[in-house]
């Protein structure tokens, strides 16, 4: 679940890097995102991104937070790209919400590079 606040600070995030993509981190406890986390899309591209935020933000998980993956999807729809599916790495299987800035749409998935699941959001 991603309460209104946050969902907030992921339009404005996307909006202010459109027509780029932004990225960043979501952080949950129970399944509830407590906060979001912006990241800096190294690559500055539409296209792609390649997250680089404050290390320190990976440790959260040895506090029993769990971290989901942000980026936007500035003209498209916010379903995993190929690209997306390729990159996944270390974060395959885990969670990804992508927004879709031009149709205002959130969405999450597990991704992986043969699969992709959509993960319901309340």
């Amino acid at each position: 679940m991603i309460p209104d606040d946050v969902r907030a600070e992921l339009r404005a995030h996307a909006a202010e890097e459109a027509p780029n993509e932004c990225c960043g981190v979501l952080v949950l406890r129970d399944g509830l995102a407590e906060r979001y986390v912006r990241g800096r899309n190294k690559l500055a591209s539409p296209y792609r991104y390649e997250l680089e935020i404050d290390p320190d933000v990976w440790f959260l998980e040895d506090d029993g937070l769990e971290l989901a993956v942000f980026h936007s999807h500035p003209e498209t729809a916010p379903v995993p790209s190929r690209t997306d599916r390729e990159l996944a790495g270390l974060w395959s299987g885990r969670p990804f919400v992508i927004y879709g800035l031009k149709l205002d749409e959130l969405r999450a998935w597990r991704v992986g590079r043969e699969d992709v699941a959509e993960i319901p959001l309340a």
